[in-house]
């Protein structure tokens, strides 16, 4: 997950670094001491962002540039290639990336001018560039021009706007896009009733908003619980997830949702089979459930059968399906409860994609575990690790 990414992804508070005050100099003697300015904070320092798609993982770098590494079929590395990475290569012509969120073989970023820019496979209009035709390069998405963040999913993309809406585009036979409707749009398409988002997580056929009141909303397929309002039927616009009343953000991928509460406590909803709604049980659940053992957290991220959580002190834990070593636990058993991933003390972020979990340390160095198949992890191999390995080359 990404994430960031989207499927969300939410930050630990910036460190602040103290500053030395500036002092007048007098003159000379009969001239009076003039005080020279106010101290000031300096700006925040830049920070790495990382985001995971299935098989390919992103990071925003400290100087605005995007690097992925993973899988390339489609072009989702954004290198203008389809050649896979086991190192992060450089995205084409990205200079003031913000944010980035990765999906199943397509990518999306949010620049400075707050458009968003997609790029990978788009068999169903998931660059949002009025086309079905792949790019290994970033193409724009048309029409938005106010983006705070974007979410990437199976086949459809939406982004959260700075007004408090939400567009998608891509893929919708299930109405993931939210606009009452079934069709498919290579454009964004505004989701129905949605005027005060906070988040947006985007999973394998539905999504999800945070909104200002402390609610989620969810729309598209709910065949296992997923939009966690007690049914089972598909819904074309958003409806309530039962009993989500302090939530602080929220994360979607394949066919679970999580939301992050304002005590830093977690409920999960929908498929189950693996224990990654993290209640202890394997049992699907309509409506949310507390997940077990998570008191302190500051951010989480959905994959696609786990989902892990950062707390406040930089610490990650993760549960559900471990086949690939992607709880980062040092074994390949599976959990439906949270369990430590050893060796991460200082982390920022963390993000879960197919079958790997990749952290931003507070260093704005990144850590991956898990499957690595297509070189996802990032270390020049692709050698499963079931403990957190470093992304090398990542400048």
């Amino acid at each position: 997950m990404s994430r960031e990414s989207e499927g969300f992804v939410m930050l630990r508070s910036l460190q602040r670094f103290g500053v030395v005050a500036v002092l007048g100099l007098a003159g000379a003697a009969c001239v009076p001491h003039v005080p020279g300015p106010p101290a000031q904070d300096p700006p925040a320092p830049a920070e790495v962002k990382v985001t995971t798609g299935d098989y390919h993982s992103c990071a925003v770098l400290t100087d605005n540039t995007v690097s992925c590494w993973g899988t390339n079929e489609s072009g989702q590395l954004g290198d203008g290639t389809t050649t896979r990475s086991p190192v992060p290569v450089k995205v084409t012509g990205l200079a003031n990336a913000t944010a980035v969120s990765g999906g199943y073989r397509h990518t999306c970023a949010v620049l400075g001018d707050a458009t968003v820019t997609c790029w990978g496979y788009n068999g169903y209009g998931q660059l949002g560039d009025g086309t079905t035709t792949n790019s290994s390069t970033p193409v724009t998405v048309s029409g938005v021009t106010n983006a705070t963040a974007v979410s990437v999913g199976f086949a459809h993309s939406c982004a959260l706007i700075g007004d408090g809406t939400v567009s998608c585009w891509g893929r919708n036979t299930a109405g993931q896009l939210g606009d009452g409707t079934a069709n498919s749009s290579p454009t964004p398409v505004v989701v129905s009733d949605i005027t005060t988002a906070t988040a947006v997580a985007v999973g394998r056929y539905h999504s999800c908003a945070a909104l200002e009141d402390g609610t989620v909303s969810c729309w598209g397929q709910n065949s296992v619980g997923q939009l966690g309002n007690g049914a089972s039927g598909t819904s074309h616009t958003p409806v309530a997830a039962d009993g989500i009343s302090t939530a602080t953000g929220v994360s979607a991928d394949n066919y679970q949702s999580c939301a992050l509460l304002d005590d830093g406590t977690a409920a999960c909803w929908g498929h189950n089979s693996y224990g990654q709604l993290g209640n202890g049980t394997t049992r699907l659940a309509r409506t949310p459930v507390p997940v077990s053992g998570v008191t302190a957290a500051s951010g989480m991220a959905a994959g696609r059968y786990h989902t892990c959580a950062v707390a406040d002190e930089g610490t990650v834990s993760c549960w559900g399906n471990n086949t690939s070593g992607q709880l980062g636990n040092g074994t390949t058993t599976n959990s439906s409860t949270a369990v430590a991933v050893p060796g991460i003390a200082n982390a920022r972020g963390v993000e879960g994609g197919t079958s790997h979990t990749c952290a931003v340390l507070d260093d704005n160095s990144v850590s991956c575990w898990g499957y690595n198949g297509g070189g996802q992890l990032g270390d020049g191999t692709t050698t499963n690790s079931t403990a957190p390995v470093t992304v090398i080359q990542l400048t």
